[in-house]
């Protein structure tokens, strides 16, 4: 039986987890449908999921169908949790775009549907609540076709729109036709020579559909179940099985872990070749990692997916999505084994942060420990501690993520907590070049060790870049690879105290003293290089070079689309402008004004506090993280450090040296 590892991705409240209960629920799985409002579906199993009615995590679960079983992700829709949803989208075949009939297209429907297409992950639409009062059928239509700008063909259309009695009539119409034959000159041939069979036409949507090119749209309902049957038939037909070679090497990608009752860790993965097994020692990490003899580690127990549950088993093939147990180092986006399909980020990071501050009788170590493991599920949170002012701070997406980490404290570890004010997340970028050096035992340097650096702009996007000026055979390599380390992390505090992301470090000049020790004695250390005089050396000069480039700090902008009446443009113009956005193209639809432009990050909530007031609540807005532009002329955003600060010697070297010398 062939194997398909599915996604439902849908804007929150689209229908998604309703959808996936519907599944379960035809596909003979679970007897009785649970219910969102109730918190009793299948894959919300999270207490706080039930509470709130939202999915917060991704969950695996399986189904049979006749040919097929399929491992389906139920994924969150706010875009606060929209990193739980990047992880799971290099680990699928196959996904399911749901849309509400009511609504219809919305912010996050559109950024998934960008992602899908970029991916090429073949995509099928599911327009849900068809029985909802204000259900429409051609006008939702109509907007996926102009607002996702993707080819569409509809496998049907639907009957007593807005009523419990709606329904799905299957049936491939003349668009269908159009469509397909646009990328198909056989079919066009055939359309062209008088006559198209209807096996000659499904099999050309079935090929163009795992191609990633076209989108069947179906019409259903979640709640009454119209439409569901058509849907999986379309699961089954025209998304392709997953690939993988069960005899190769094993190659398996990490996309999620979580801790189990005891505590221990287990990691979801994706087996893309070769096989997983009970008591098998394999090593994992990062692609690099796995190669170059990183950490190793033995399966304990291996779980796989069948009929709606997790069930244990001693080895897990090609194809399958596995939990494993005994990997007590795994981070998410590890590979086990080779490489496999990389890890990438699709979707901007967190640009917001705050600061976590402990309640009464919170002790800051447990919080400290919560917030860790808590990380481990979330790596884009990126936990900071502060030693000096006794601090942590966590990034953010949004405002309900923030609520969320609260309740999660406060249930699973019993850590009450508030938050300071959100503050934006900035970067800075080089404004030009600069070079720094310090010799062994010369001009106060406390450390045996010379270090030379040089720093340059790279283009946004192009990450780090270490490279060598200096033979790799002049010193040791560890101590090559402790500067390069060190520089990595140190990148991440620049002059104001917010990451350096895109930049080019050059190590110029290097030397160390070798290993020396007294007459009938050992190795000593005070007169012999270690990677501590590296990794002390380095922060300090790279600063130096860092002050000599210079720096600018830059703040996140979103990209915006808003929809409103044509007669409210007069008064959101003014405001827009006071909020520092720059509308970049104006135009109508019928009576609507669409704006489209940049808004600085820091002013979104404030824009869409403002909307419903100035457009009579008939505004739409959409945003999403475009780029980082300089911040305007005023003050100059700072970050509290939370290193030694190599931006003073005399502080670094008390706190890292504890001497200052020359």
């Amino acid at each position: 039986m062939h194997l398909l590892n599915l996604g439902i991705l849908a804007h929150v409240d689209a229908g998604k987890t309703s959808l996936t209960e519907r599944l379960l629920h035809t596909a003979g799985v679970i007897d009785e449908l649970g219910s969102v409002d109730d918190g009793s579906t299948t894959t919300d199993s999270l207490a706080l999921e039930r509470q709130r009615g939202i999915t917060i995590k991704s969950a695996v679960v399986s189904f049979p169908l006749d040919g097929v079983t399929v491992n389906l992700i139920d994924t969150p829709g706010h875009p606060d949790f929209i990193a739980e949803v990047e992880r799971i989208l290099g680990v699928l075949d196959g996904a399911v775009l749901v849309v509400s009939a009511v609504e219809g297209v919305q912010a996050q429907t559109r950024v998934l549907m960008r992602t899908l297409r970029r991916l090429r992950i073949p995509t099928l639409v599911f327009v849900n609540k068809i029985d909802r009062r204000g259900a429409r059928d051609d006008a939702v239509l109509a907007q996926l076709a102009r607002r996702l700008a993707v080819p569409l063909v509809p496998m049907g259309r639907a009957t007593a729109l807005g009523t419990r009695a709606a329904r799905f009539l299957p049936g491939l119409g003349p668009a269908a036709l159009d469509t397909l034959a646009d990328r198909d000159d056989a079919l066009l041939a055939a359309y062209l020579d008088g006559g198209v069979p209807e096996a000659l036409l499904r099999t050309a949507l079935a090929e163009q559909t795992r191609r990633s090119l076209v989108h069947p749209v179906y019409f259903g309902s979640a709640v009454t179940g119209a439409g569901v049957p058509d849907l999986i038939a379309g699961i089954e037909r025209l998304l392709p099985a997953a690939a993988g070679d069960p005899a190769g090497p094993l190659s398996a990608t990490v996309f999620k872990v979580e801790r189990g009752p005891a505590g221990e860790k287990i990691a979801y993965a994706r087996v893309f070749s070769g096989a997983l097994r009970v008591r098998d020692r394999i090593p994992f990490g990062d692609g690099r990692a796995a190669q170059e003899g990183g950490p190793e580690g033995r399966v304990t127990a291996l779980g796989v997916f069948e009929r709606g549950t997790d069930l244990r088993r001693d080895s897990a093939g090609a194809g399958r999505i596995a939990k494993v147990w005994g990997l007590g180092g795994i981070r998410i986006g590890d590979a086990l084994g080779l490489p496999g399909r990389a890890y990438e980020h699709q979707f901007a990071p967190p640009t917001l942060e705050t600061v976590v501050v402990p309640g009464p009788g919170t002790d800051r170590r447990s919080l400290h420990v919560a917030l860790t493991q808590l990380a481990e599920q979330d790596p884009l949170i990126d936990v900071r501690h502060d030693e000096v002012r006794q601090e942590t701070s966590v990034s953010l997406y949004g405002e309900v993520q923030k609520e969320v980490i609260q309740a999660t404290l406060a249930d699973e570890y019993g850590l009450a907590v508030t938050f300071r004010e959100t503050t934006t997340i900035c970067v800075e970028r080089l404004t030009g070049t600069g070079a720094a050096v310090e010799f062994n035992k010369k001009d106060g340097n406390p450390f045996l060790a010379t270090v030379g650096l040089r720093v340059e702009p790279a283009p946004p996007g192009t990450g780090v870049g270490f490279r060598l000026e200096v033979e790799l055979g002049s010193m040791p390599y560890a101590f090559f690879k402790a500067v390069e380390e060190t520089v990595r992390e140190s990148l991440a505090q620049g002059l104001h105290g917010w990451r350096i992301p895109d930049c080019t470090v050059t190590m110029t000049h290097s030397g160390y003293s070798p290993r020396q020790s007294h007459a009938h004695q050992g190795f000593d250390k005070s007169m012999s290089s270690t990677g501590y005089d590296f990794r002390g050396l380095t922060p300090l000069v790279l600063t130096e070079a860092l002050r000599r480039a210079g720096t600018l700090v830059h703040e996140p902008m979103h990209r915006f689309r808003l929809e409103a009446p044509a007669d409210t443009l007069g008064a959101l113009l003014p405001v827009l402008a006071g909020l520092g956005a720059v509308p970049q193209r104006t135009g109508t639809e019928g009576t609507l004004a669409v704006l489209e432009g940049a808004v600085p990050a820091a002013r979104v909530h404030g824009l869409e506090q403002r909307l419903p007031g100035l457009t009579r609540g008939e505004g739409e807005l959409e945003t999403a993280f475009d780029h980082y532009a300089a911040v305007p002329r005023g003050p100059v955003p700072e970050r509290p450090r939370t290193d030694h600060n190599p931006l003073s010697r005399k502080e670094y070297l008390l706190n890292v040296a504890g001497r200052v010398t020359g």
